[in-house]
C-alpha cells in the first residue's frame, strides 16, 4: 500500500495483504511446515537472503507475513518479526544486538516477567542490567557506560501506570550512539507513534489489544530502520558472524537490506536456530483483531477515564492512578503525547490494604480474575501476588508496586455495568 499514504483506520484493515490468484478477501491461512524450492539455485539463493521467498514456517509464512507487513505500516517502521509471544519478542530482541560482557540500561517499573528475564536470566549469558527510576530520562544517563548496547522502557509501566517520556529517553540514547527499544504494548501504535518518537525498536506482546480477544498468545519486534548499525559499538553487526557465513550484517547487505539488518538478523539468528515462531493460526486470530484496533482502543480508553473518575471520589479508595486523570503524576507527560486516548489500565489502591483487595477481587462480578490485560473483557488481577510475585518486596516497592495495588483492565462492556460492578464489590470491603 506504498503508492498512497493510508490512514490508521485503513491500514488496519488492509495493510499487507494484496490480493492473490485465489482472489480471496479473508486472509487465507497457511497450514504447512516447509515450501518447494523451484530448483537448487532459487533454494540457495533464497538461504543466502539473494532473493524474498518462503523456506520453512519457523523463519516465514504467508499468513504471518501480513501480519508483519500490517504492524510494520500501523508502527510507521521498516521492517517486523512476529514471534510466540511477548516475553520471546523481549528476550530475541537482547540476544540480536548484545553478548557476554554487554550491558542493557532499562526502566524498573516493568511487567514481572520481564523484570526476571533482565534480573535473572541474562546474567547468566554474561548480560547485565542496570535498572533506573524512569520518571527522569536523566536517570539512564547516568547509568549509561562504555558497555551499554541499548536502553529499554515500558511506554506506559506495568502495573503502576507511569508514562515514559519516549522522545526525553530517546534523545539520551542517540547522544550515546545506542538505540531505545520501547515495549509499546499497553499503548499500541494507535494511541503513540512509538517510532515518531525516536524509538528504534518496538515491542508488542501481541496477545494483549492488538488481538484483543484473549485469544491467542504472539509478540512482535519492529524495526524503525533508522539505527546507525555502522559505527562499531555493537560487534555483533560489524563483525563477521558466524551465524550466517561470516557476514557483516551492518557493512555487507545490499543497499535495499541495510535499514532493516537489526529485523534481518532477529529472524535469521535467534529465530532460526532458535525456534520462537508463532504459528499461523495465531498469526490469523490476531489479525482479525488488528482490523477492529482503532475502534477497540477508542473505547477501551474512554471506558477506562469514566472508571478511574468513578474511584477517584469512592470513599473507600485511598488513590487512583491513570495517565488521563489531571492530578495523576503521570498526566503532564502523557498529555504531550497520547492524543487519541490514556490507554484501557486503571490501577487503584482500596482502603484496608492488601486484605480488603482479596475481598474485592473475590467477590467482584464482571471482571474476570485472571493474568492477562488487553482483552475485549475486563479483567481484575493482584498483581503483588501473582505477575509480580517473583519480584522481591524491594524490587516491587522500586517499581512503585505495594501490596493494596489491584490492576484493572477495562473492556468494552458498558462503562456503567463496571462502574456498578466495581461499587457492589467495594461496598464489601
Amino acid at each position: 500500500m506504498n503508492e498512497k499514504q493510508y490512514r490508521f483506520e485503513t491500514l488496519a484493515l488492509h495493510a499487507g495483504q494484496p490480493v492473490d490468484e485465489t482472489l480471496s478477501r479473508g486472509v487465507p491461512v497457511y497450514r504447512t511446515s516447509s515450501y518447494l524450492f523451484k530448483s537448487t539455485e532459487h533454494a540457495a539463493n533464497l538461504f543466502a537472503l539473494k532473493e524474498p521467498g518462503n523456506i520453512y514456517s519457523r523463519l516465514n509464512n504467508p499468513t504471518t507475513d501480513i501480519l508483519e507487513q500490517r504492524v510494520t505500516e500501523l508502527e510507521g517502521g521498516a521492517a517486523s518479526v512476529a514471534v510466540s509471544s511477548g516475553t520471546s519478542a523481549i528476550f530475541n530482541t537482547i540476544i540480536t544486538l548484545a553478548q557476554g560482557g554487554d550491558e542493557i540500561v532499562s526502566a524498573n517499573n516493568l511487567y514481572g516477567g520481564t523484570y526476571t528475564q533482565f534480573d535473572a536470566i541474562l546474567p547468566k549469558f554474561g548480560i547485565k542490567v542496570s535498572f533506573v527510576d524512569p520518571s527522569d530520562p536523566r536517570n539512564f544517563e547516568v547509568a549509561i557506560t562504555e558497555k551499554t548496547k541499548a536502553l529499554y522502557i515500558e511506554t506506559i509501566g506495568n502495573p503502576v501506570l507511569d508514562f515514559t517520556d519516549v522522545k526525553a529517553v530517546a534523545d539520551i540514547a542517540h547522544a550515546h550512539g545506542i538505540p531505545l527499544i520501547a515495549d509499546a504494548t499497553f499503548t499500541t501504535p494507535y494511541l503513540l507513534k512509538t517510532i515518531e518518537l525516536g524509538a528504534d525498536i518496538v515491542v508488542q506482546s501481541l496477545t494483549k489489544w492488538i488481538a484483543g480477544h484473549g485469544a491467542a498468545i504472539g509478540g512482535i519486534v519492529t524495526d524503525s530502520g533508522r539505527f546507525n548499525w555502522k559505527s562499531g559499538k555493537h560487534p555483533l553487526f560489524t563483525e563477521p558472524d558466524e551465524n550466517y557465513h561470516g557476514l557483516r550484517w551492518a557493512l555487507d547487505l545490499p543497499q535495499q537490506l541495510a535499514p532493516i539488518a537489526f529485523a534481518l538478523r532477529f529472524r535469521t539468528v535467534p529465530l532460526r536456530n532458535l525456534g520462537a515462531c508463532i504459528s499461523p493460526d495465531n498469526s490469523w486470530i490476531i489479525l482479525q483483531g488488528v482490523e477492529t484496533l482503532p475502534l477497540r482502543m477508542i473505547k477501551h480508553s474512554e471506558n477506562a477515564m469514566r472508571v478511574a473518575q468513578f474511584l477517584k471520589n469512592h470513599p473507600k479508595i485511598s488513590w487512583v492512578r491513570y495517565p488521563g486523570l489531571p492530578d495523576d503524576p503521570s498526566y503532564k507527560t502523557a498529555s504531550k503525547y497520547l492524543k487519541n486516548g490514556f490507554g484501557g489500565m486503571v490501577v487503584m489502591g482500596v482502603k484496608g490494604g492488601y486484605d480488603a483487595a482479596v475481598k474485592i477481587i473475590d467477590s467482584i462480578k464482571l471482571f474476570s480474575h485472571l493474568a492477562n490485560v488487553g482483552d475485549a473483557k475486563s479483567l481484575i488481577l493482584h498483581p503483588a501476588s501473582t505477575s509480580h510475585s517473583q519480584l522481591s518486596e524491594q524490587q516491587q516497592r522500586n517499581g512503585g508496586l505495594t501490596s493494596d495495588l489491584i490492576r484493572l483492565s477495562i473492556g468494552l462492556e458498558h462503562h456503567d455495568d463496571l462502574i456498578e460492578a466495581l461499587d457492589e464489590a467495594l461496598s464489601r470491603a
